[in-house]
């Protein structure tokens, strides 16, 4: 399968049944699923959707489950290529007109998605969408986000998050809790939650496959907008996501930064792309400090993902060439 997949517009335009596809990737996410299914049927509304679990674990368990506690959904098995390529299978295997990712690690509190899908089609120019999102202790997680930068990665290594006043150029997350209650654009949204167009993903290309797990967001968007379409934070629905309930992963750090060099290998010229990995290197070097509070744990995570950024240490889950992006 080629890195972003490509889809035939005339072959699912032919083929358009539903209104909305919901694909939920689960790799060992059993716990989660009955949750996020519940909520998912309980806050559908009147919308013609499908719901399609891809279970890329290997193990039976999880689409067991699925078809025998939520027969309206459809489970599907593939091989772990990534987080991208799941989410892919899943896509391609139905012919809606939006496509809304979703983490198993969630679950819908507030609004339907037949809300959330009239308002997408009252907004033609719109071609992916975040909406609220709450923590587990119900605080809102900051969603909105700008795309990465030299200076944003300068910024977050020197701590820009704790600034009096923090300009928008020094992170990528935006603070300003009081902008989640309405409707914003902005760069990129969080993947536990996209809402995407089916024209926007024809038009952009589906979800980088060599990005095995991480930056998958940022990328799709940037492409997404480059095709002329808008990304919005549009808050008719709000989620929890639980997310960071694992703690600390120092191999899953090691990921992020991975990708974040994927990413800039992919979007930026060599000069900038050696500035902007220096800065996510300086990030990861003053949180490696052994000095620097948030204990062992994090340490070890930073070590590991200067060792990945700085090329002495492989992919953390796909050490393969594919990973490799240039251009």
């Amino acid at each position: 399968m080629s890195p972003v997949t490509e889809i035939e517009p005339a072959t699912v335009a032919a083929s358009v049944r539903h209104d909305l596809a919901v694909v939920v990737v689960s790799h060992n996410d059993l716990e989660w699923l009955e949750p996020c299914l519940s909520t998912v049927l309980s806050r559908a509304g009147e919308i013609s959707f499908e719901v399609i679990v891809v279970d890329n674990s290997l193990s039976a368990g999880a689409r067991d489950f699925v078809r025998s506690s939520f027969p309206q959904a459809r489970a599907m098995a593939c091989e772990n290529h990534g987080f991208a390529h799941a989410n892919n299978v899943g896509l391609l295997s139905s012919s809606a007109r939006y496509v809304l990712f979703l983490n198993p690690d969630t679950e819908l509190l507030d609004g339907t998605l037949a809300e959330l899908v009239a308002a997408m089609d009252a907004r033609p120019e719109v071609g992916l969408a975040g909406v609220r999102q709450l923590t587990a202790d119900c605080r809102v997680y900051p969603t909105i986000r700008y795309f990465p930068t030299f200076s944003r990665a300068l910024g977050e290594a020197l701590g820009s998050e704790r600034w009096p006043i923090r300009p928008a150029w020094s992170g990528e997350r935006e603070l300003d809790m009081s902008l989640y209650d309405r409707e914003v654009p902005c760069d990129w949204t969080t993947g536990a939650f996209m809402l995407v167009r089916r024209e926007a993903l024809l038009g952009a290309g589906l979800l980088d496959e060599r990005l095995f797990l991480q930056s998958e967001e940022p990328d799709l968007c940037r492409r997404i907008k480059l095709g002329g379409w808008e990304v919005r934070h549009i808050p008719v629905m709000t989620i929890v996501h639980h997310a960071g309930k694992g703690g600390v992963a120092p191999r899953m750090t090691a990921q992020s930064a991975f990708a974040r060099r994927q990413y800039a290998d992919k979007h930026f010229s060599r000069p900038y792309r050696h500035l902007y990995v220096g800065a996510c290197m300086l990030n990861h070097l003053i949180r490696a400090l052994p000095l620097r509070r948030g204990g062992a744990a994090k340490r070890r995570a930073a070590r590991l993902a200067l060792k990945t950024l700085s090329g002495r240490s492989g992919a953390p889950f796909e050490p393969s060439p594919r990973t490799a992006i240039r251009g």
